[in-house]
């Protein structure tokens, strides 16, 4: 029988195995990248912060990690700065805290997800820049991207989703997603084997989105078809335009 601690073992073998085919299929990370990892301080981020800063380790890697958090003063989402700090000074990867301000009432019509999100983007986008990193890696995994085409789909009529890897501002920084091969059930697994410390507080306005919705929506269709969400998921690169209107 194997013990629970070889089964760790294959999984975290096996996760490590998807980040780096995505990594590889995907062109997310050449030689010389400093990358800059977005970290929430929950299980997605720290999941990829982890992942990355191992691999840029080995002998055959020759890039950097930085990890940056944003905290948003006018939003009661906390995470254990100490921890956080304490985790990245434990990985070798500089930490960059940063505190912004939200204008909750400068786009009233806007919901107060997407202004938080858009503000805590733009200062991520001027961490990688002040710091040199040409690529900036985000924590969202399969389930994710299918969750977000299904609800591009139903609320805004646009068949689109989170790539893999997005080049923006002409080319001078790169989007990256490392974890898009993997599940939302594999990075708890994951984080549940690092024993990462969830955030003191989570965002109150988590909840107040489509996306809790579209989720169950999911999981009654996984009722029809198990393999539903990893179908969808490979069906954003099976297109087939002649059979579209």
């Amino acid at each position: 029988m194997m013990t629970p601690e070889k089964q760790d073992k294959l999984f975290t073998r096996e996760f490590f195995r998807k980040v780096g085919k995505a990594i590889h299929d995907y062109a997310l990370i050449e030689e010389g990248d400093r990358v800059l990892v977005g970290v929430s301080g929950g299980k997605d981020s720290m999941a990829l912060l982890d992942v990355l800063a191992s691999r840029a380790k080995a002998a055959k890697q020759h890039y950097t990690v930085i990890a940056a958090h944003i905290d948003v003063e006018e939003v009661s989402y906390e995470v254990d700065a100490a921890y956080l700090r304490d985790y990245c000074e434990r990985l070798g990867v500089p930490l960059v805290y940063r505190t912004v301000r939200v204008d909750m009432e400068r786009n009233p019509k806007k919901p107060a997800c997407f202004v938080c999100s858009w503000y805590r983007r733009k200062a991520l986008f001027d961490i990688a820049r002040e710091n040199g990193c040409r690529k900036l890696a985000l924590g969202h995994h399969r389930d994710d991207a299918v969750e977000s085409l299904l609800m591009s789909m139903i609320f805004n009529s646009a068949i689109s989703s989170m790539p893999a890897r997005l080049e923006m501002f002409d080319g001078e920084l790169t989007l990256i997603r490392p974890l898009i091969y993997l599940s939302n059930e594999e990075t708890v697994c994951y984080a549940g084997i690092r024993c990462f410390r969830e955030q003191v507080k989570h965002c109150p306005y988590e909840r107040a989105t489509n996306r809790g919705s579209v989720r169950e929506l999911l999981r009654r269709v996984e009722e029809l078809s198990p393999n539903a969400r990893a179908n969808i998921f490979a069906a954003m690169r099976n297109i087939r335009p002649d059979y579209l209107p």
